[in-house]
């Protein structure tokens, strides 16, 4: 994905799209948190002319987020033009698909009691299919495809900011999320470390309830001679690779640091990581995807 400048750019867009309960609703929401002026669910053919409105009435280059779903698939074949032509008018355009596995949207129906757009007699399941057929034209127009099985709302949230939240800065966005294997690797990840070999504080009947945010952890974790020499030459690879990035144009850089479950090791590597990138250029936002996945239930999302 392509930085966002406010200074070459005409205007900011993200058509935001996806799957029937994948989490559409709950980004809209995210995108008007962070200053993006959004509108769900009209006809492509008007974007242009809303993007003059708001760039005309904020000052500013425009952010917009346009909602764009099944219920508007008669306006499909325009959404490609359009944002070429866009594109052509020095404008960033991304298109954002929110995708998730059968099996976790007919849970989210079933639990929210809703009707799926194109449920009829055969049911939620045959629908979510037909709908996946519909939109695969629009995913693989995507460039950020985020997968929300395994998300809460908070987690589909972060994702989001992380990506899009634009705070006056060029450059290259750095995240370190921390996960457990047991629950699948971040699909954002640009590159994953696996540091299962670490000494394991799960085995530790004093250390086990605790995290890797915890000192007596993070000490048992990293206080070895191996895990010392892991991390410096981690930490050089990352410092050397970065720049080059940057260099590049890349415009984020997701790491994903896993261990078994996402509470002991990673954790406490990705905030050794996020102390040293955080003291220059190259600073990182760190998230942990499942510190708290085995204690807290996640909300369905709409």
């Amino acid at each position: 994905m392509k930085a966002i400048d406010a200074q070459s750019h005409h205007a900011d867009i993200v058509v935001v799209t996806g799957l029937s309960g994948a989490g559409k609703s709950t980004a809209i929401k995210v995108f008007e948190d962070i200053g993006y002026y959004c509108v769900d669910n009209m006809p492509p053919v008007l974007l242009p002319k809303i993007v003059d409105i708001v760039s005309e009435a904020r000052g500013e280059g425009a952010r917009v987020a346009l909602g764009m779903d099944i219920r508007g698939k008669e306006f499909l074949p325009d959404l490609s033009r359009v944002l070429d032509e866009l594109r052509g008018g020095m404008s960033a355009v991304h298109v954002l698909f929110l995708d998730a596995s059968d099996e976790s949207l007919v849970r989210r129906f079933s639990e929210t009691r809703r009707k799926h757009p194109l449920a009829a007699s055969g049911g939620a399941m045959g629908a979510i299919r037909k709908e996946r057929s519909i939109l695969s034209p629009l995913r693989e127009m995507a460039d950020a495809v985020i997968d929300t099985s395994q998300f809460n709302v908070h987690q589909l949230r972060d994702a989001i900011v992380r990506r899009f939240r634009r705070d006056g800065a060029g450059g290259l966005k750095v995240s370190v999320i921390s996960f457990g294997y047991r629950y699948g690797i971040p699909v954002e990840a640009d590159m994953v470390v696996d540091v299962r070999f670490l000494a394991n504080p799960n085995f530790v009947p004093a250390l086990k309830r605790f995290t890797g945010l915890d000192s007596g952890v993070r000490d048992h974790v990293l206080g070895n001679r191996a895990a010392k020499g892991f991390m410096r030459r981690l930490s050089d690879l990352l410092l050397f690779l970065l720049p080059l990035y940057r260099k590049e144009g890349k415009a984020y850089f997701t790491l994903g640091v896993g261990c078994t479950g996402g509470r002991h090791r990673s954790v406490a590597v990705a905030e050794a990581l996020g102390d040293i990138l955080g003291k220059g250029k190259e600073a990182a936002v760190v998230a942990h995807r499942d510190l708290s996945r085995s204690s807290l239930p996640a909300k369905g999302m709409r």
